[in-house]
């Protein structure tokens, strides 16, 4: 019976859709009555079709793998990636340049983030709803585990909402009324995640989310304590209600009930770290091994998006998005010739400009990186149109490189990903299960909260860099920053290192700093969607928009 419910949890994730804030359209034909009727349908229709939402195949939905939503939001707005203006190819309106510039009032991805998340957690508080009728017309049949699930999953929703725009709406109905709709202050939502999260663990299974079966792709304990560190090791940008006044709380000061213990947000982000190490967890032999074709028994991964080509509907867009026209389609596949590593991320890798001397570049940059001369799976160079050798020019990148000689070939592009051969959709559905949580930032993280508490890191930063190839460094402050660069590329948490260690707003290479940016640091969350704004009279816009 659960390897029935397991596929067909596969299925319900394969219905992946995003409707706008406050729309909310059933998953199937069936009757509400028959839906909920016996505790498999109750867990089918109230659990497991609220996980469609994490992962996604339009614009702006799930929390990886489509474009113009979350992760662009936290990659292309900061200094690890870039998205140049190739001539007529990657202009759309500006949309690539304004978010780069962190000039981006009225971008369209904003709000359709913000709709996306909200009509997630609408899903979520409608699963809830029906949980709690079916508990009181079934006494005898105990569905608290499921209550926790959907609370967690919610939970991580709300993670992302908080986490991009501030401050949001706390609310539990699937059809909220309009005085539900009242903007909370950034540290309530906080403390509502947390606390949703602390309630939810001792009742969320302890298997591995990664691992195919019964709890793959789900929210599990040590998924949430995923969560639960990343909250305490952003406690000072997350306790902030006026992040405009240019001081934060600090770290040491600000505490944490965790198993009834009272610490510090560095203890708090120490101890989550440490349940995700006693569950068993551990960093593979090869860097690499995470992000292969089958990458379902990866030791590392915590959380995925689980992916198959015959089974789900979500795609990956991220490598199609990267590669050369001619160098996708000499391994079979399709790509649009965009997305590439600033300068700041070669510098952080400790590439050369020259090329010829890779000695003290970071071993994860040919893991991580297509540059130079380029090939197809059978070891053959990759052409170009003229039947010159395709060589990608990483120095090259700007962030408008329209009529320069490297107009097609500037920047080194994402290879993070091994290439499935077999993908469909032009490459975007392949069998590699998207990454979000991995063990790597687990110690990373660690690492980081030991640091800030006054300890020493460095054996602990020393265990990713090993796995690497790479020596032993000191862990200080801005060799962890750089390190979590070199290590987690690609996969979306730019834009949450860079505020947490007070760098979103610096100049760099192609942004210069907006005026008042630096001092006000008003751009470290996005705008509230206007429509939201004017749903109840009085609200206002977070401060500097």
């Amino acid at each position: 019976m659960m390897k029935q419910i397991a596929y067909l949890l596969a299925i319900i994730l394969a219905l992946s859709s995003c409707e706008k804030f406050l729309e909310e359209n059933p998953t199937d034909r069936q009757s509400v009555a028959d839906s909920y009727n016996n505790i498999t349908d109750l867990y089918l229709n109230a659990v497991a079709a609220r996980y469609h939402d994490v992962g996604g195949k339009t614009n702006s939905c799930g929390l990886q793998g489509t474009g113009r939503g979350i992760y662009d939001l936290n990659t292309f707005t900061t200094d690890e990636a870039i998205m140049p203006t190739r001539g007529a190819d990657w202009y759309d309106g500006g949309l690539w340049q304004h978010l780069f510039l962190h000039d981006w009032n009225g971008l369209d991805p904003i709000g359709d983030t913000w709709n996306y998340l909200f009509k997630a957690i609408i899903g979520c508080n409608d699963g809830l709803e029906h949980i709690s009728l079916y508990a009181s017309l079934h006494p005898g049949e105990d569905v608290s585990a499921f209550d926790a699930e959907v609370r967690a999953l919610r939970a991580m929703f709300y993670f992302y909402a908080m986490d991009l725009y501030g401050r949001a709406p706390i609310f539990s109905s699937s059809e909220p009324k309009l005085e539900e709709l009242g903007l909370c202050s950034r540290s309530e939502v906080t403390r509502f995640i947390v606390s949703e999260l602390q309630d939810a663990v001792p009742l969320l299974a302890n298997d591995m989310s990664n691992l195919p079966g019964e709890y793959y792709g789900r929210m599990t304990q040590s998924v949430a304590n995923f969560l639960l560190a990343k909250v305490a090791l952003n406690s000072e940008i997350y306790f902030d209600d006026d992040w405009t006044d240019a001081s934060r709380p600090n770290g040491k000061e600000i505490r944490w009930n965790v198993d009834g213990k009272d610490m510090n947000a560095w203890e708090a982000t120490i101890t989550f770290c440490n349940r995700i190490k006693d569950r068993g967890y551990t960093l593979e032999n090869e860097f690499a091994a995470n992000f292969l074709i089958h990458n379902e028994y990866s030791k590392e991964n915590i959380f995925t998006i689980p992916m198959d080509k015959n089974l789900f509907d979500n795609q990956f867009i991220y490598l199609f998005r990267s590669r050369h026209y001619n160098h996708a389609s000499a391994l079979g596949l399709n790509g649009e010739n965009g997305a590439s590593a600033t300068v700041e991320a070669l510098r952080a890798f400790g590439l050369k400009e020259s090329l010829d001397d890779f000695s003290d570049t970071d071993p994860r940059f040919f893991a991580s990186y297509y540059f130079g001369q380029v090939y197809d799976l059978s070891g053959n160079p990759v052409l170009l149109d003229d039947g010159t050798e395709l060589i990608y020019e990483p120095w090259a990148v700007a962030l408008d490189v329209s009529n320069t000689k490297y107009e097609k070939t500037a920047g080194a592009r994402m290879k993070k990903y091994e290439v499935d051969p077999n993908g469909t959709k032009d490459g975007c559905q392949s069998d590699n299960d998207i990454v979000l949580f991995r063990y790597a930032d687990v110690l990373l993280m660690e690492c980081e909260a030991t640091v800030r508490n006054g300890g020493n890191g460095d054996d602990i930063m020393a265990q990713v860099r090993d796995r690497a190839g790479a020596p032993a460094i000191p862990a200080t402050l801005q060799n962890i920053l750089d390190e979590r660069l070199r290590e987690l590329a690609w996969e979306g948490w730019r834009r949450n290192d860079l505020i947490r260690f007070d760098r979103f707003t610096a100049s760099y290479t192609d942004r210069p700093a907006l005026p008042h940016e630096q001092e006000t640091h008003y751009t470290i969350v996005f705008p509230i969607p206007g429509e939201v704004i004017w749903l109840k009279d009085g609200q206002k816009q977070n401060p500097g928009y």
